[in-house]
């Protein structure tokens, strides 16, 4: 199962993740260093202070990557470390700091693709995505930073996972700032983070001449019950309708009249020029995927149920992570058959394992493997049938502060002992480097 030559093999991380130096060279608190601190808001009270160091190990971070043999590395940018209090005056140490690392990274052969914003909002901003201030505030950082950067950067990503920045977090409050709002304003939150996105993208665009320009989403993927024609046309239908508040929006520029009915009043208010902001073109769609939902053809409306999983359904160590390898598959070739994007990346798929390290030092995640394999399986199905995608990320190079769930899950292929920052390759990334080398699914 040979990839095309030229196909981008990378890994992905995220810079609350794993950076660490909280309070270092400037940087003020985002919105994840308030939650975080928070009592009985992570596990264990875990925090991302100091996570994997790698803002002081970023070098030794670069050769993990130069040995794993990827040509690229999918990281975020810190807002806080730009723009300390989200706007206004930049911080030119935090700056600093990232030419260095893109430095090292150029260095050594491996070409970044940035992510502007991983969630970690500047805890400065009054009302946070609330507010349509942000919005603006992201499309001033946006531009800066790619203006800063041009020159070492050819890749960007406006954002990483709408719903999780703003259904976790001002929804169900599982996610800094852990608010819990009424539908409307939920609503209003997402309208606004999908115009900082179109607003982001001009903004690079207009301070990057010939950079690349995309986002990361983590769209509800659906896969046909059974590969018929009936069944793939309504997992057509519901990948457009399940993601109409998010990607449908940007890939179309307007809400679907189905969701602007389901929302009736609740609907958020649009300002004249948003839609086409949000709209705004594409260079790449980068993909995060993980998990199904399947999906039958019936005679409702809208003519799809969603097939509720059984509580037997396997499950990896993270309880959210359903296993079902033909998603990817499905997610790539449901996007390009809705919208038909130039180029498709998956900018994320990986999972959580229980490791454990042996008496003889090892870390065998045979069961990461397991996932890993299965799911370049299928995308190589779709780079065989035509499909566009030029690139696959794997999340993640590192075990890191995994957000709400802190320390307690592990999804690198890099184990990390927190207490050393010790880094030791895991099976996985041995299979993973075979994987590269062969340019191949191994």
């Amino acid at each position: 199962m040979q990839f095309p030559q030229g196909f981008v093999w990378g890994c992905a991380t995220a810079a609350y993740q794993i950076e660490g130096a909280a309070k270092e060279d400037g940087r003020k608190p985002s919105i994840w260093d308030v939650f975080a601190h928070t009592p009985g808001k992570t596990i264990n009270g875990d925090t991302g202070d100091v996570a994997d160091d790698s803002y002081h190990l970023y070098k030794e971070d670069t050769r993990l990557l130069k040995n794993l043999g990827v040509t690229a590395y999918r990281m975020s940018i810190a807002w806080p470390r730009i723009f300390p209090d989200g706007t206004g005056q930049p911080n030119p140490a935090g700056l600093d700091h990232y030419k260095r690392v893109l430095d090292e990274l150029l260095a050594t052969g491996i070409t970044p693709y940035v992510t502007l914003f991983h969630w970690d909002l500047p805890a400065a901003l009054k009302g946070g995505w609330q507010s349509r201030d942000t919005a603006k505030a992201f499309a001033d950082y946006a531009g800066y930073v790619a203006r800063q950067l041009s020159g070492r950067v050819q890749h960007f990503m406006t954002v990483n996972e709408f719903d999780s920045f703003t259904n976790l977090g001002y929804k169900t409050g599982k996610f800094a700032p852990g608010l819990q709002l009424p539908v409307a304003e939920v609503n209003q939150v997402r309208h606004h983070a999908l115009l900082a996105h179109g607003l982001g993208v001009r903004a690079i665009r207009a301070n990057a001449s010939g950079a690349q320009v995309g986002l990361a989403e983590n769209p509800t993927a659906f896969v046909p019950v059974i590969e018929d024609a009936t069944h793939i046309a309504a997992a057509r239908r519901a990948m457009r309708e399940e993601n109409a508040a998010f990607l449908t929006a940007v890939l179309e520029g307007k809400y679907t009249e189905g969701y602007l009915e389901r929302e009736g009043a609740n609907a958020p208010k649009v300002a004249a020029g948003d839609m086409q902001a949000i709209g705004s073109a594409l260079d790449f769609l980068g993909l995060n995927v993980y998990a199904p939902y399947y999906v039958r053809a019936d005679d409702s409306r809208r003519g799809y149920e969603i097939v509720p999983r059984q509580a037997s359904y396997p499950r990896m160590a993270s309880p959210w992570i359903a296993v079902g390898p033909e998603v990817m598959y499905w997610a790539v070739r449901n996007v390009c058959d809705l919208w038909h994007p130039r180029v498709v990346y998956i900018t994320e798929n990986g999972c959580s394992a229980d490791d454990v390290v042996t008496a003889w030092g090892r870390i065998e995640d045979t069961d990461r493997v397991m996932y890993l394999r299965n799911h370049l399986t299928h995308l190589h199905r779709a780079v065989r049938e035509g499909f566009p995608v030029k690139g696959y990320f794997l999340w993640s190079l590192l075990d890191n502060f995994e957000w709400a769930d802190g320390y307690s899950k592990r999804f690198g292929i890099h184990y990390v002992d927190f207490k050393t920052e010790k880094r030791t390759p895991k099976l996985s990334a041995e299979w993973y480097r075979e994987a590269i080398r062969r340019n191949a699914v191994v």
